[in-house]
């Protein structure tokens, strides 16, 4: 229980840092844009000077604006070197503001990358309860914003206890990454297999009916049987499931309670198992 108090308060820290991490690149880019404006202003204030000072009779027409003759090379370079210092300014604004660019990217790049490692199970290599906190809800509420059809398919190991006890933990994780590998072969690439924990495995079906879910089912009944034939263990490959689907109104919590509730009952046998 503490471990999953943690999970959720790491992942939503981690979503919280990514945005952050985008807001200060918009926030980069929009300081970038105001640093140049500001250099094109002023490139253009220094040139019209020099443009008066050099050529007033183009500027005010009969007018003439006497310079002595001697301050000339002086306003002249007075204003180059205004030119260049302000050059170096920028140039230094600009690689602070690359570097600090750079650094974000970096973290957030990194940060992604570890939020995507914190949704996946090692083992199975497929998506971890985390990711069913992260997931759901936002199928729920497109389905109900859509009016689509949505339904969950609980399953769980049967057997799976003895076959760690008797067998040892390597050989129980080896069952694991057989039965992942086999869920991820029957399912279309639209739906979504997460490992919830332990022997327990969910897939969501986002445009489903439990009628249409049948079939993957039923295809995963057979692969199993397959795999039992040609595994040659001392044991058979077996598992519960229970179907699920969304109602209009409802939160992602209450699909989640039903699916499991009907697991719960196929497994005490409280309703016949199909």
């Amino acid at each position: 229980m503490a471990q999953s108090r943690h999970e959720k308060n790491v992942q939503p820290s981690m979503l919280a840092r990514t945005e952050d991490i985008q807001q200060q690149i918009q926030e980069l880019s929009g300081r970038d844009l105001q640093l140049w404006s500001i250099g094109i202003l002023i490139m253009l204030v220094l040139t019209s000077g020099l443009l008066a000072l050099i050529l007033p009779n183009l500027v005010w027409a009969q007018r003439v604006i006497r310079v002595e003759q001697a301050y000339l090379p002086q306003l002249f370079f007075g204003l180059i070197s205004l030119v260049l210092l302000f050059n170096i300014y920028l140039l230094t604004q600009k690689r602070t503001l690359n570097s600090t660019r750079h650094a974000l990217i970096r973290e957030l790049v990194l940060n992604e990358r570890l939020e995507s490692l914190s949704l996946i199970d090692p083992l199975t290599q497929l998506l971890n309860r985390r990711a069913v906190n992260e997931l759901i809800p936002r199928e729920v509420a497109r389905a109900n914003r859509l009016g689509s059809n949505l339904t969950l398919m609980s399953i769980d190991l049967s057997g799976f206890r003895q076959i760690n006890s008797k067998f040892g933990s390597l050989e129980g994780d080896a069952v694991l990454a057989e039965f992942a590998r086999i869920l991820k072969s029957v399912f279309r690439g639209g739906d979504v297999v997460f490992r919830q924990g332990g022997d327990e495995f969910l897939i969501l079906m986002p445009e489903t009916t439990e009628e249409q879910a049948d079939f993957p089912r039923q295809r995963l009944h057979r692969e199993v049987e397959q795999w039992n034939l040609n595994s040659k263990k001392d044991f058979e490959m077996a598992f519960t499931w229970a179907l699920a689907s969304y109602v209009t109104g409802t939160d992602a919590d209450e699909v989640l309670r039903a699916v499991d509730r009907k697991l719960y009952q196929k497994k005490n046998k409280l309703v016949p198992v199909f």
